[in-house]
């Protein structure tokens, strides 16, 4: 492939942060815990990398087991600076939530959730609220029709623009909408983004499919080489606009886009900063990684003895360093890309900057 040389600008502030991340990822603090508290899910979105389902055969984890694990990491760091995202499956499905966020944040871990609002009605806007949550990610991946399609559900739209209502109605939380861009919703970006502003949406988070589950046999989830680019012109395009913050999400290395579709450089902080508890106690990283890299199991794992010994393969990634990856330049920035897009047999399934590579710039 064409390797387009990087300006003198993005090449210094590249190497400061790969010196940084050195520094980090030899003293590994934990900053970021995702607790995948269920695998049940009331939706079937087209782009679904876990293949979550309405009944699964994983069972909800008792929110003992996963305070059992808080308590063991408060005896190692400061809790308050440990954040804990909830995730699945659908973290509204579980009708205790409001207990386990509201345990989370008594044993000082601030807390958030990932949501496709389906469940959230003011009722539970309310508990959630009284349970001190922190932060909310709210998925729209496109205006009524397009929405409805991607998520298998005629009244999921509705439900997602009702919650982001109440949202900003609250004034001073934080939160944002993520977008999954596809072939269907990609000419309609702008439209998207203008709904998003006159919502009164500040923080606007999109992502491009990643081949895992249902999105893999699914065409109109492969976007174009050109549409692929046009994501990034976009996103470039609205943070110049400044009227909505907009980040492509930590997904690869980006060559010349780094630092002006994010808000900081790439680097995979999976096993470096972020850890995660799966709903069947599998101890790993981000919960996007559908390939086995567990290092424990909270049933038989100390997490903390874990996260301080285990995850080697998270934090010295020569291993990745193989195939395309073997003789490319920039390895010593992407360190093999996200670990997420990587198969159980350690075979990168997408180089970000390989597709953005196949047009002449």
């Amino acid at each position: 492939m064409k390797v387009v040389p990087l300006s003198l600008k993005k090449k210094i502030a590249l190497e400061l942060w790969r010196r940084k991340q050195d520094i980090v990822r030899e003293e590994h603090p934990l900053r970021q815990l995702f607790w995948e508290c269920t695998l049940r899910c009331d939706l079937k979105c087209r782009h679904c990398g876990s293949d979550c389902k309405m009944q699964p055969e994983s069972k909800d984890m008792p929110k003992e087991v996963f305070l059992r694990v808080l308590d063991g990491i408060a005896k190692k760091t400061d809790p308050h600076r440990v954040f804990v995202v909830i995730t699945g499956g659908e973290p509204l499905m579980r009708r205790d939530i409001e207990e386990c966020g509201r345990a989370i944040y008594e044993k000082g871990f601030p807390w958030g959730i990932v949501t496709n609002a389906l469940h959230l009605t003011p009722q539970r806007w309310v508990g959630l609220q009284r349970a001190g949550i922190h932060t909310m990610s709210i998925s729209l991946d496109g205006l009524e029709e397009d929405h409805n399609w991607m998520r298998g559900n005629e009244k999921s739209f509705q439900a997602v623009s009702r919650a982001i209502d109440m949202l900003v109605a609250k004034g001073d939380f934080v939160f944002d909408v993520v977008t999954c861009v596809n072939r269907r919703n990609y000419p309609k970006l702008d439209e998207i983004k203008e709904f998003l502003i006159a919502k009164g949406v500040k923080r606007w988070r999109v992502f491009t499919v990643f081949p895992m589950g249902r999105a893999t046999l699914d065409p109109t989830m492969k976007l174009t080489s050109e549409e692929f680019r046009g994501v990034f012109d976009f996103i470039k395009r609205t943070r110049e606009e400044g009227r909505i913050r907009v980040d492509y999400g930590c997904e690869g290395f980006l060559g010349n886009y780094e630092g002006d579709v994010r808000n900081r450089l790439f680097s995979c902080q999976a096993g470096m900063t972020i850890g995660s508890v799966l709903a069947d106690g599998s101890i790993s990283a981000c919960t996007s990684i559908r390939s086995d890299y567990h290092q424990g199991n909270v049933y038989e794992d100390d997490f903390m003895e874990v996260w301080e010994k285990r995850f080697l393969p998270y934090r010295n990634r020569e291993w990745m360093k193989k195939d395309e990856c073997a003789s490319c330049k920039y390895f010593r920035y992407c360190q093999g890309g996200g670990m997420h897009l990587r198969d159980g047999e350690g075979k990168l399934l997408l180089c970000h900057l390989k597709r953005l590579q196949e047009l002449p710039n």
